[in-house]
């Protein structure tokens, strides 16, 4: 008998006290505070709204883009994995074209502060080199274009293609047929080199535009090119209509997961 109560007592386990409602709120907002925290200052979702980094980022690619890595050397340097872009690096960044203050465009890193660049018949030489980007993949255009294949020696071709201020910027980073990458600045271009408002129209990107670089296609959803102005009310509806009725159809499920290089 005596055992048998022994036996029993271990049996019996003392109920956990049960959590208060002010201690239930807390441990949502912690999760609502670190969720938060990660979605502003880790990652940041973008979605691919053109063709011009096809066919590495599609229309309609829903990204996961790391906001650490890209920003150089910071006070958390010591834990978190800083480091500056480096050539072909994909990254996001606020434009520099002046008429689109505020448009967020992901391209190539293709030069770094430093580098000289130009194009021969479209392809890209790198302080000299001629580089084999694999990753330009997309079709070449049928029609020739003098500044777009062949910057910057074209330059007086392309006056009429470029955003304000560029031109002057340009004349006077030329030397010896090549751009020069000024400090804290890159060059940045499309992967679809032949369908790509790049670095070619608006000029380097500051340092400081940058946001962060793609790390992962986690959606990806097969939708028109968008113009980037914005959309009447009707338009949006009937946009999350398509989305909602044609979700399982129009995914891309071999793009989903897929890592961005």
């Amino acid at each position: 008998m005596q055992l048998f109560k022994r036996n029993q007592a271990k049996q019996e386990k003392p109920e956990r006290p049960k959590e208060t409602l002010p201690e239930s709120i807390a441990g949502i907002a912690s999760v609502l505070v670190v969720g938060l925290f990660i979605l502003t200052f880790v990652v940041q979702h973008f979605e691919i709204p053109s063709r011009s980094m096809e066919y590495t980022l599609l229309v309609g690619d829903h990204v996961f883009v790391d906001r650490l890595t890209p920003l150089g050397k910071g006070p958390l340097s010591w834990l978190l994995p800083y480091r500056d872009l480096r050539h072909g690096d994909t990254a996001v960044f606020l434009t520099p074209n002046p008429t689109q203050q505020g448009t967020y465009l992901v391209k190539r890193i293709i030069g770094v502060p430093g580098d000289r660049i130009r194009l021969h018949e479209g392809n890209v030489y790198l302080n000299g080199v001629r580089q084999d980007e694999k990753y330009v993949t997309a079709p070449r255009a049928s029609f020739p274009d003098p500044y777009r294949d062949e910057f910057p020696s074209g330059f007086m071709y392309g006056l009429s293609q470029m955003s304000p201020g560029w031109p002057a910027t340009l004349s006077k980073s030329i030397h010896d047929g090549e751009v020069v990458v000024p400090p804290d600045h890159y060059f940045a271009m499309g992967d679809n080199r032949d369908n790509s408002l790049d670095s070619r129209y608006w000029g380097f990107v500051p340092k400081e535009n940058v946001i962060g670089r793609p790390l992962v296609v986690f959606w990806s959803f097969d939708v028109p090119e968008d113009d980037g102005l914005p959309k009447p009310l009707a338009d949006r509806i009937s946009s999350f209509a398509r989305t909602t009725f044609h979700f399982f159809g129009l995914t891309r499920w071999n793009r989903v997961f897929r890592l961005v290089h």
